[in-house]
């Protein structure tokens, strides 16, 4: 398989940590439930092409997402003792006493920076949500579990239009505030830009927040997922949610299409000489092979590109 050629740039980190998201995030969209064996199988071939850091599933209830409602039986399929880390996104303090009798060691909480996307993927403000989630992230941190923040419609949202960058600085500040190890900060619609990007982060610098708290999430809704993380690069983010093969969305959000798909980031990541642990060959097979499951192509661009035609 071709590779990118290698040519550094002055100012990026050497290294990344690609957090995937694909069998959380990406599989949450899809019309068609995956069977759970399918999802381990999933799993396990991202964690063998390197991931190390895989959202497994969620604890939401199935009536509100179903395609997450086999996560114990996901779940039992995985080492969670082992050198890749599992995180499971919960809603709530029975979520994490799910996640606690199985052993789960990462959790995510999932928090929305408007009024709007807050009532109807929480179906509560956002300061009752930040309420809800306080006793869930003290306790995580009580037993050792790690937290990750997510906060979603951080630069736009399709019921309230442009976010004002304090908006989404205050908001996060009481996530983190919580007792949160990090915050990844998403684009749910994809709208953002560069300079937005740029200067979301430079808002949070300002408020004490450093990059080494942040991760970012991006979308790629109108094609700018790649340079926006660039950009976050540039800002000292080393932390980047992805999802092999671009699948996902949000089921809560209608014009939120496809994440930035992991290939895509993986090729930018090597090209600029940056390393991710990742086989990208390994991470192009799973996402081929993860096609065929769906029965649809992937969105990714390197998928398309470099896997073989079937004819081949």
């Amino acid at each position: 398989m071709r590779a990118p050629q290698t040519v550094p740039r002055d100012g990026l980190p050497r290294q990344v940590t690609v957090y995937e998201v694909g069998p959380r995030d990406g599989l949450q969209n899809e019309p068609a439930i995956v069977p759970a064996d399918v999802k381990a199988a999933f799993i396990a071939r991202l964690a063998a092409a390197g991931l190390r850091t895989i959202e497994a599933t969620s604890f939401v209830r199935p009536e509100w997402v179903p395609q997450l409602a086999d996560a114990e039986q996901v779940l039992g399929g995985l080492d969670l003792k082992g050198d890749v880390r599992y995180p499971v996104l919960v809603p709530n303090m029975r979520g994490l006493d799910r996640c606690l009798d199985l052993g789960v060691r990462d959790i995510a909480i999932f928090g929305s920076a408007t009024e709007t996307f807050a009532q109807r993927n929480l179906n509560r403000s956002v300061s009752a949500a930040i309420a809800m989630f306080e006793p869930v992230v003290a306790k995580a941190r009580a037993e050792g579990i790690r937290v990750r923040g997510y906060l979603s419609m951080c630069f736009g949202d399709p019921w309230e239009g442009d976010v004002p960058i304090g908006q989404v600085v205050t908001v996060s500040r009481q996530l983190l505030d919580l007792g949160c190890d990090q915050l990844s900060v998403g684009d749910t619609i994809g709208v953002a830009t560069p300079g937005h990007v740029a200067a979301l982060l430079a808002a949070f610098g300002q408020a004490g927040i450093g990059p080494d708290r942040l991760a970012v999430h991006f979308h790629d809704t109108y094609g700018q997922a790649l340079a926006n993380t660039l950009a976050a690069l540039e800002c000292g983010v080393t932390t980047v949610d992805a999802s092999a093969g671009g699948i996902g969305g949000c089921p809560f959000a209608g014009s939120a299409t496809g994440n930035l798909a992991t290939e895509d980031l993986v090729w930018m990541l090597h090209g600029l000489g940056i390393q991710t642990g990742i086989d990208l060959a390994a991470l192009v097979e799973t996402s081929v092979w993860m096609a065929r499951q769906l029965g649809r192509p992937v969105p990714s661009r390197v998928v398309q590109a470099v896997a073989p035609r079937p004819e081949e």
